[in-house]
């Protein structure tokens, strides 16, 4: 049985007359990515695009009762990361299996954008330039090189 608490209207605040209303910005709620290396198929296509969603809390505690991650806590980010993990190329369909062929690079990528997105909020990284040492900004989720 659900229960469900029933609550008054919220309101507003009220705003001073000459103030501008200030709107909340869109939730975002999915974050496309490139895998570095991408993810193989049985066919033997590569796929490096994808998306991944927000997680939930029950995206968080639904692992934690799955026999895998019972007997091995190292697979607790496999199971969370095919709950979000929502498309990998023309795969839409992404369950644990799929996570656990990543190469360890990608999963590694995964998982770093997996808390940026969810503890974060945003997808950027603060970086510097291996050769003049200038520091700047880049979106790790990112597309192709040299798009904008």
């Amino acid at each position: 049985m659900r229960r469900v608490m029933a609550s008054a209207p919220v309101s507003e605040p009220p705003v001073s007359e000459g103030e501008p209303r200030t709107e909340r910005p869109k939730l975002r709620t999915e974050f496309a990515f490139e895998l570095p290396r991408g993810y193989v198929d049985d066919e033997g296509k590569v796929h490096h695009s994808g998306v991944m969603r927000l997680a939930t809390a029950r995206d968080e505690l639904i692992p934690l009762r799955d026999d895998r991650v019972r007997e091995n806590s190292a697979f607790l980010t496999v199971v969370l990361l095919a709950r979000v993990v929502t498309r990998i190329g023309d795969i839409t369909d992404v369950h644990a299996g799929i996570i656990e062929n990543l190469f360890a690079s990608d999963l590694a990528f995964l998982q770093d954008m997996y808390r940026r997105v969810n503890s974060e909020g945003h997808t950027r990284a603060g970086v510097a330039c291996p050769e003049c040492g200038h520091g700047f900004v880049v979106d790790v989720a990112g597309g192709r090189l040299g798009e904008s």
